[in-house]
C-alpha cells in the first residue's frame, strides 16, 4: 500500500494490471462456460430425437397390432435398440451436470429407469409375442414422451442458465473494469495531469525568467517529488540569477570604466608621444583622469637612476608640494588641484608598486595608492600594467630622442671638423709652408722677382681658403625645409640660379635614409663646387643637377652648356677639382670631368653608399639576405 501511495507509476501499473486481469478472467470464464455449453445443443437434439423415436415405436406397435408379422417385429426391435442407444449416448450423458442431486440428472435417471425397468421389457415382450396389451404399452410410451419433454425442457433451462451466468459475469467484469478505469482516470487527472500542468507552467515561467512562480504540487509520488525539486531549483535559480545580474551589472560598469580608461590611455598616448621632453605636463592629466575613473590615488612616478641605483621622484598627482627633484619650476602639473588628496591612515590604504621597464631595463617605478576596502580587480590591474607600459615607452622614447640628439650633435661636430680639416686646414697648411719658404728666401736675400712668385701663391691660396670658408659657412647655414639631402640640394640650386641668372634643373631619385650625414655633406659639397665652377668659368646658359640611385650605386651628375674644357681634362693646379677628387676617394667612388657631346662640361661622381655596401657584404645564403638588396634597388 505504501508503494501505491508513493508511486504514481505503481498505481497506473496496478490499474492496468487489474484491467488486464479482469479481462483475462472474463475471457477464461467465457471460455469455460462456452466449453460447458458445447454439447448442450447436441443433447437437446438428441433428447428431441428420443421423443421422435418414441412416436416411431408407438406407430410400429400400432402396425404390429393390426398386422403382426416378422417385419413389424423387426421394426419394433430396431426402434427399441435405437432408443436405448440414444438414451445411453455420450452426447446426452456428457451434457448432464456432474452433481448427483441435480434435477436434470434425476430426471435423466428417472427416464432411464422407466425405460430400462418398465418399457424396454414390455417392448421386448411384444416382440417375442408374450401377449401384452399394446394399448397399455402405448399409454406408457406416451408417459415416456412426457418425461422426455421434461428432460428436454430441463436441458434447455440448463443451457439458458449457463448463458445467463455468462451474461452476468460479463456485466460484472465490465462494471469492475469501468470502476477500475474510473479510479485510474481520477488518479491520473488529479495526480498526473494537474501536477504536470503546474510543472509546465513553472517551466514556462522559468523560461521567461520569472523565478517567483511555484508549482505547489502536494503528495508523495514522483511528480510531487519533481515539483518540490523544481520549486527548490526555481528558488535557487532566482537567487543565482539575481547574483548573476548583479555581477553582470558590476562587470558592465567595470567594462565601461575600463573602456573609458582605455580612451584616457589612448588620448594620453598622443600627449606622451607628442609632448616633447615635458613628461610631467603630458602624463599628469592622464594620471588624474585615471584616478577619478578607477577610484584610486594618488599616483607617484619615479625614474630609476642607473648610475646611483636610486629612484628619483619626478611626478606625484594631487600633491601639495613639488617633487624633490622637480627641474622645471614653471610647470604646475602637480599643483593644479585646489584640494590636494591626502593619504588616509596607514592601516586604511595600501600601495601597489609597479615597475616601469622596457624588456629587462628598469626605467622607473609607479606607486599606486588605493583604499584597503577597495580591492583592485583584475581589469584594473591590467589597465595599470598598460599604463606602466605606456609610460615606459614614453620614457624610453624620450631618452632615445635625447641620446639621438646628442649623437646628432656629435655627428654634426665631427662633420664640421672633417670639412675644416679636408678643406680649410689643408689650405692653411699649404699657406704655412709657403710662408716658411718665403722666410727662408728672405734670410738668403734672394731676389725680389723670385719672392714675387711665392707672394702670388700666397695670394691665390688665401683667396682659395677664403672661398672655401665662405662655402663651408654657406653649407652649414642652410635652413633646410625638410630632413635629408633633397632639401639642401633644392636650396643650393635656387641659390646658384640667382647667381647664374637662369634656372638650374634638379633631378633627384634617391630612396629616403640611404646616405649617412657624412656622405650627404660630401655630395652637397661636390655639387656646390661644380656649380661654382659653372658660375666662374663655363659662360653657360643652362645647368642641371641629376642624382639617381640604381644598381646599388649613386650617380651624381652636374652638366652645363658652356665653353667646356680645352683638352677634355681638368686644368692643372685647379684646387677645386682636386678637392672634389679627394671627396670621391673618401667615398670610395669614381670622379670624372669631361666635355659633353652636345657641348659644355660634365662632372660625374659615382659611388656605393655605405648602406648599400653593408647590404652587399652580408651573406646571400638565405631568402632574407637576397630580399633586402632588391628592396633597396626598388
Amino acid at each position: 500500500m505504501k508503494l501505491l501511495q508513493r508511486s504514481l507509476v505503481a498505481r497506473i501499473s496496478a490499474s492496468l494490471l487489474a484491467i488486464s486481469a479482469m479481462a483475462l478472467v472474463s475471457i477464461m470464464v467465457t471460455m469455460t462456460v462456452a466449453g460447458d455449453s458445447r454439447g448442450d445443443a447436441a443433447a437437446i437434439n438428441l433428447a428431441g430425437s428420443l421423443r421422435m423415436n418414441t412416436y416411431q415405436i408407438v406407430a410400429a406397435l400400432q402396425r404390429h397390432e393390426q398386422q403382426p408379422d416378422p417385419t413389424s417385429r423387426e421394426r419394433i426391435e430396431v426402434l427399441g435398440a435405437r432408443f436405448s442407444d440414444r438414451l445411453a449416448s455420450p452426447q446426452l450423458t456428457d451434457a448432464l451436470p456432474q452433481a448427483g442431486d441435480h434435477p436434470l440428472r434425476e430426471q435423466y435417471r428417472l427416464l432411464q429407469s422407466r425405460w430400462d425397468d418398465e418399457l424396454a421389457p414390455r417392448v421386448n415382450g411384444v416382440i417375442t409375442g408374450e401377449g401384452l396389451k399394446i394399448e397399455a404399452l402405448q399409454q406408457s410410451l406416451a408417459g415416456l414422451v412426457d418425461d422426455i419433454d421434461r428432460l428436454v425442457t430441463r436441458l434447455e433451462e440448463n443451457s439458458e442458465a449457463k448463458i445467463r451466468l455468462l451474461s452476468a459475469l460479463q456485466i460484472l467484469f465490465l462494471v469492475l473494469t469501468a470502476v477500475v478505469v474510473a479510479i485510474a482516470l481520477y488518479d491520473i487527472r488529479h495526480n498526473l495531469v494537474a501536477p504536470l500542468h503546474q510543472l509546465v507552467v513553472l517551466a514556462r515561467e522559468a523560461g521567461q525568467r520569472n523565478f517567483g512562480y511555484r508549482a505547489g504540487v502536494r503528495g508523495h509520488d514522483e511528480l510531487a517529488l519533481l515539483g518540490r525539486t523544481l520549486d527548490t531549483m526555481a528558488e535557487e535559480l532566482g537567487a543565482s540569477y539575481a547574483q548573476l545580474e548583479a555581477r553582470v551589472s558590476r562587470k558592465q560598469a567595470e567594462l565601461e570604466r575600463s573602456n573609458q580608461a582605455m580612451q584616457v590611455l589612448h588620448d594620453g598616448s598622443r600627449a606622451l608621444y607628442g609632448g616633447g621632453n615635458d613628461l610631467c605636463a603630458s602624463a599628469a592629466p592622464m594620471l588624474r583622469r585615471l584616478e577619478a575613473l578607477l577610484e584610486i590615488g594618488p599616483l607617484r612616478l619615479s625614474l630609476h637612476d642607473p648610475f646611483d641605483q636610486r629612484e628619483v621622484p619626478i611626478l606625484a598627482t594631487h600633491s601639495p608640494t613639488r617633487p624633490t627633484y622637480c627641474r622645471d619650476y614653471d610647470c604646475h602639473a602637480c599643483l593644479l588641484d585646489p584640494e590636494p588628496q591626502a593619504l588616509d591612515e596607514p592601516g586604511d590604504t595600501e600601495c601597489l608598486l609597479l615597475p616601469v621597464n622596457v624588456g629587462d631595463t628598469l626605467l622607473g617605478t609607479l606607486e599606486v595608492w588605493y583604499p584597503r576596502s577597495l580591492a583592485l580587480s583584475d581589469s584594473t590591474r591590467r589597465l595599470l600594467n598598460a599604463l606602466t607600459d605606456q609610460l615606459a615607452t614614453a620614457i624610453y622614447l624620450q631618452r632615445r630622442i635625447e641620446e639621438q640628439q646628442q649623437v646628432t650633435l656629435m655627428n654634426e661636430r665631427t662633420i664640421i671638423a672633417r670639412e675644416l680639416h679636408d678643406s680649410l686646414a689643408q689650405s692653411l697648411s699649404y699657406l704655412k709652408m709657403q710662408v716658411a719658404r718665403l722666410e727662408r728666401m728672405q734670410q738668403k736675400n734672394m731676389p725680389r722677382e723670385t719672392q714675387a712668385a711665392v707672394f702670388d701663391e700666397l695670394r691665390i691660396g688665401l683667396d682659395s681658403a677664403y672661398r672655401q670658408l665662405r662655402e663651408l659657412l654657406t653649407t652649414f647655414r642652410l635652413k633646410l625645409e625638410g630632413p635629408g639631402l633633397s632639401s639642401a640640394l633644392r636650396q643650393t640650386t635656387e641659390e646658384f640660379a640667382e647667381r647664374l641668372g637662369y634656372p638650374v634643373e634638379l633631378f633627384f631619385d634617391v630612396p629616403p635614409h640611404l646616405l649617412n650625414p657624412n656622405e650627404e655633406i660630401h655630395v652637397l659639397q661636390v655639387v656646390r663646387e661644380a656649380l661654382a665652377n659653372v658660375h666662374k668659368h663655363a659662360l653657360a646658359h643652362w645647368a642641371s643637377v641629376s642624382i639617381r640611385f640604381s644598381e646599388a650605386r649613386l650617380r651624381v651628375m652636374i652638366e652645363d652648356d658652356g665653353i667646356g674644357l680645352p683638352d677634355d681634362g681638368s686644368p692643372p693646379m685647379h684646387y677645386g677639382l682636386v678637392i672634389m677628387r679627394d671627396r670621391a676617394d673618401t667615398l670610395g667612388g669614381e670622379f670624372q670631368v669631361c666635355n659633353r657631346a652636345a657641348g659644355g662640361t660634365l662632372v660625374a661622381l659615382t659611388f656605393t653608399p655605405q648602406t648599400a655596401r653593408l647590404i652587399a657584404q652580408q651573406p646571400a645564403s638565405g631568402p632574407e639576405a637576397t630580399a633586402i638588396p632588391h628592396g633597396h634597388r626598388d
